[in-house]
């Protein structure tokens, strides 16, 4: 598995790699195609300088058979360049797509929004795009501009210094549309973002606007994002737009000039008919890619930003280590010191929780709202990353596993139940592409679920639809708990896990606990009713941030009670609230260049 994720990493390098390459043969193939671009040129020539001057019938027909035999091969070689760019638009998909949704999954939990998050999907997406694009075919040709501009020169100095004279001013014009673009185009992009931020919001809160009637109103502000989005994109398209009908005015004028001076230095003897068609031909063929290019402009920049933020991805993924195998813990769980901050605003909410809880026990974490429960629970997953202090599953720190094996060691049910758009079968088992039907069931039977599910349309294979709508709120919360226990993970942290229970789900869920501990595990439940605390040994209070009681479950819940010695398996402390630290979203922007750059919708603004 530890090799697994540096293979994956070490291919999206070697695509990385495998483009450059083929962008030099492409090159190559402009190459050809401009060679062949000079077919029109010299067929204009012959046909007026050989042809009717000899009168000659067979001389026209070689020439004819010859000049359609060159754009027969130019058109090959056209066909291919498109279908290698295509293709080369699929690889990066294929390679690069699983990379970028990685940071894509990771975003949320370090305070960016769905939006933010999905942007860096969408930047596979921009770069699969513009490879389809007249974009490359802009790039690619425009080394070649200097074929045509010395046949223009050999022709005759005078049209070859008009031609470059020509070529100068559409620089320009290229290196000013480069200029006068670019900061429009990253507010754009912020723009676009708080856009697809505040329709996603609204998507998700689409009951509560309807029942509430205040859906109007939240249109009203989607409408005000948008219209800033368009006056933004307005602008960029006008930048684009005036500066490509600028390079397509003079690249005409220049061709009707250089008709215009052909035919004046053939009127005086120094240029030859034929050549003044050749010279209108390859002038058009030498500014047509810098032309093509500024149209594209906008694509072009587009795909560089979106290219420079995948490749920044793949590099601090290929730089991240990952850990060696460890054997799944069975002994114990210690929270030592920890501090954690949300990581949206980097404020502290934990400060210094310390605790010891050995196999076979339940701790029920009590305390006022808002006091820093859930964000224990996150921070025992590995959800938020710890500031200070370690959480350790028989002594090792939560970072000596990958995700993946710490994920089969823990049980996660949050308090804001979601489940996949999948069967429910694929939710139990977690994805797994080969999993077991009776650890299946056997999750199922622990949280209460079994018969549920079978009398259910197609049983286990039920699709539940987005988000797990298809059921309801309280079966949605006994699945989710049944996949907190599918593998018998040694950790199951549980996050207000009777919230959407009825007596007979309460009972289920103190029998699960009951089974975790029979089994040598180790049961966090974080609670507001005390009937999930029932199968509880343990229970710590968390009031402000801070851990101010833990001990045996009747010295804290009946205080006077005689005081009896903390068990051995059980240890607590609170010390004073430190400073508050850097934000963690600003030590991950150091870590995931590519996921947490700085958020354009806030930049924005």
């Amino acid at each position: 598995m530890a090799g697994r994720g540096n293979r994956t990493n070490g291919a999206a390098a070697r695509a990385l790699g495998r483009i450059r390459g083929l962008s030099v043969f492409l090159l190559l193939i402009s190459g050809v195609i401009s060679l062949l671009a000079l077919t029109g040129s010299f067929y204009m020539l012959q046909i007026y300088d050989r042809a009717l001057v000899s009168g000659s019938i067979p001389t026209l027909a070689a020439i004819s058979v010859l000049a359609i035999g060159l754009y027969v091969f130019q058109g090959l070689f056209d066909i291919i360049r498109a279908q290698l760019l295509v293709r080369i638009g699929a690889r990066i998909d294929r390679r690069l797509a699983p990379i970028a949704h990685r940071v894509v999954v990771d975003m949320p939990r370090l305070g960016y929004s769905t939006s933010e998050a999905l942007e860096r999907g969408r930047d596979v997406d921009t770069i699969r795009g513009f490879f389809g694009s007249q974009g490359p075919v802009a790039i690619f040709d425009l080394p070649w501009m200097p074929l045509f501009l010395i046949f223009v020169y050999i022709l005759h100095p005078t049209l070859g210094a008009l031609t470059i004279g020509g070529a100068f001013f559409l620089a320009i014009l290229a290196v000013l549309t480069e200029l006068r673009t670019r900061r429009w185009s990253q507010a754009t992009l912020a723009a676009t973002v708080e856009r697809n931020a505040i329709a996603d919001s609204n998507a998700r809160n689409a009951e509560v606007l309807k029942a509430m009637g205040f859906a109007g109103r939240a249109v009203a502000r989607f409408a005000g994002a948008n219209e800033r989005h368009l006056e933004l994109q307005t602008r960029t398209s006008d930048i684009t737009g005036t500066y490509g009908a600028v390079s397509r005015v003079t690249r005409m004028l220049l061709q009707s000039a250089i008709l215009g001076l052909a035919a004046y230095l053939t009127i005086r003897g120094e240029l030859s008919a034929g050549a003044i068609i050749a010279a209108s031909i390859a002038s058009a063929r030498a500014m047509a890619p810098i032309d093509l290019a500024i149209g594209n402009w906008k694509n072009i920049v587009a795909a560089r930003g979106a290219w420079r933020r995948v490749r920044e991805t793949v590099e601090v993924l290929e730089n991240q280590p990952e850990p060696m195998r460890l054997p799944a813990p069975v002994a114990s769980l210690k929270v030592e010191g920890v501090t954690v901050a949300a990581p949206a605003t980097g404020r502290v909410i934990l400060s210094d929780v310390s605790f010891e809880v050995r196999a076979g026990n339940a701790v029920g974490i009590i305390g006022p709202s808002g006091g820093g429960k859930s964000t224990l629970a996150r921070a025992l997953t590995g959800v938020w990353p710890v500031l200070r202090g370690a959480i350790r599953l028989d002594d090792a720190d939560l970072s000596q596993w990958s995700d993946e094996d710490r994920g089969a060691h823990v049980g996660y049910l949050p308090q804001d139940v979601a489940l996949l758009d999948a069967t429910v079968e694929e939710n139990i088992a977690r994805l797994d592409p080969r999993p077991s039907p009776a650890a299946i069931v056997e999750a199922a039977r622990a949280a209460a679920v079994h018969e549920m599910i079978v009398r259910l349309p197609e049983g286990y294979r039920t699709p539940l639809g987005p988000m797990g709508t298809a059921i309801s709120g309280g079966q949605r919360q006994r699945l989710g708990l049944a996949r907190a226990l599918y593998g018998k993970p040694f950790l199951v942290v549980l996050d207000e896990p009777n919230a959407n229970l009825d007596p007979e789900g309460e009972a289920a869920l103190t029998a699960a606990i009951e089974g975790v501990k029979a089994r040598g595990g180790i049961v966090i439940v974080i609670a507001h009713r005390p009937s999930a605390l029932q199968a509880c040994d343990l229970i710590g209070v968390i009031q402000r941030g801070r851990l101010t009681g833990f001990g045996p479950k009747e010295q804290i819940l009946n205080p006077k009670a005689p005081a009896q010695p903390a068990p051995a398996d059980a240890a607590a402390g609170a010390p004073a609230a430190p400073a508050a630290p850097e934000p963690v979203r600003a030590r991950q922007a150091r870590k995931l260049p590519a996921a947490a750059s700085a958020r354009p919708g806030r930049a924005a603004r």
